[in-house]
C-alpha cells in the first residue's frame, strides 16, 4: 500500500491547497474518507474532480494526499444532498472553491425559498381537498383545450395523464374527448399533486381511491407523507449549514 505515516512528513505545505496553509496537516487515507459513507474511492476522487471537494495534494510520485479538511469537505457536501439536492449541493460547494461566498449564499437562499413555496403549496392543497372531492355542477363538459387552460398545462400533459390512468374522460362519435365534472376534479387534484412532487402512479392511485369510493382517506395519508418530507428536508437544512459552517471555519486562514 502506498499510504504510510511517513508520508506526513514527506508532504510539503504548498502542495496543499492555500487555503489550508495555515490549518494543521492530518492525512487520511482515501479508503477511510470512502469508507465513512460507504463509498468507493473512486467517488471520491470523482467528487474532487467535480470541484465538490478542494484540489487534493500530491506525494512525490502523484499520488492523492486527503486530510481532515477533505474529510469535513466530504461531510458538508453529503449533508448538503438531501437539504437542497445534488445539484445544488455542488453548486454550493463549487462556489465556496471559488471563494464566492455570495453564490454561496444566494444559492441557500433559493433553497430556502423553494421550500417555502412547497410548504404554501401543501397548505393550499390541504385547505382545497375538501372542495375538490365535492363536486361541481358544470354547464357542459369541457374539452382538452379548456381543461388545459383552465390549469395551465398542455393538452400533451392531460394526455399523459390520462395514460396513467388519472382521467377517464368520455368520448364523442367522433373520439373528442369530454371532461365532466367528475374529470374536472381529478384533474385539479392531480395537478395540484404533480405540484407537490408526486409520480404519476402514485397520483393515479389517490385519484382512483376517490373516484371509486368517494373518500379522502388515500390523500390525506398523502399529504401527512408530503408534509413529513418536507419537515425533514427542512431539519437537513439545518444540519447542512452546520455542516457548512464548520467546513467555512476549516477553510478560513489563521488570524
Amino acid at each position: 500500500m502506498w499510504f504510510n505515516r511517513n508520508i506526513e512528513s514527506s508532504v510539503e505545505t504548498s502542495a496543499l491547497s492555500r487555503p489550508f496553509a495555515a490549518a494543521k496537516v492530518s492525512i487520511v487515507r482515501p479508503t477511510d474518507l470512502a469508507r465513512e459513507h460507504g463509498l468507493s474511492t473512486q467517488a471520491v476522487r470523482n467528487y474532487e474532480e467535480s470541484g465538490f471537494l478542494p484540489p487534493a495534494g500530491r506525494t512525490p510520485s502523484g499520488y492523492r494526499v486527503y486530510t481532515e479538511v477533505h474529510a469535513v469537505a466530504l461531510r458538508t457536501f453529503l449533508a448538503l444532498i438531501p437539504a437542497f439536492g445534488h445539484a445544488r449541493a455542488g453548486q454550493i460547494m463549487n462556489a465556496v472553491h471559488s471563494g464566492s461566498l455570495d453564490d454561496v449564499l444566494v444559492t441557500i437562499d433559493r433553497g430556502h425559498e423553494q421550500l417555502l413555496r412547497d410548504r404554501s403549496t401543501l397548505d393550499s392543497v390541504s385547505r382545497a381537498v375538501q372542495d375538490l372531492t365535492e363536486v361541481e355542477p358544470v354547464a357542459h363538459p369541457r374539452t382538452i383545450g379548456e381543461l388545459a387552460r383552465r390549469l395551465g398545462v398542455t393538452p400533451a400533459t392531460l394526455r399523459a395523464w390520462e395514460e396513467a390512468g388519472i382521467l377517464v374522460p368520455a368520448r364523442e362519435s367522433t373520439g373528442y374527448r369530454l371532461f365532466r365534472a367528475e374529470d374536472v376534479r381529478d384533474a385539479e387534484l392531480a395537478h395540484l399533486l404533480r405540484r407537490g412532487g408526486y409520480p404519476l402512479a402514485r397520483i393515479a392511485l389517490v385519484v382512483d381511491q376517490i373516484r371509486t369510493a368517494g373518500g379522502t382517506d388515500t390523500l390525506g395519508a398523502a399529504l401527512t407523507d408530503w408534509r413529513r418530507r418536507l419537515t425533514a428536508q427542512g431539519m437537513a437544512m439545518l444540519a447542512a449549514s452546520a455542516r457548512l459552517s464548520e467546513y467555512l471555519n476549516a477553510r478560513a486562514p489563521a488570524p
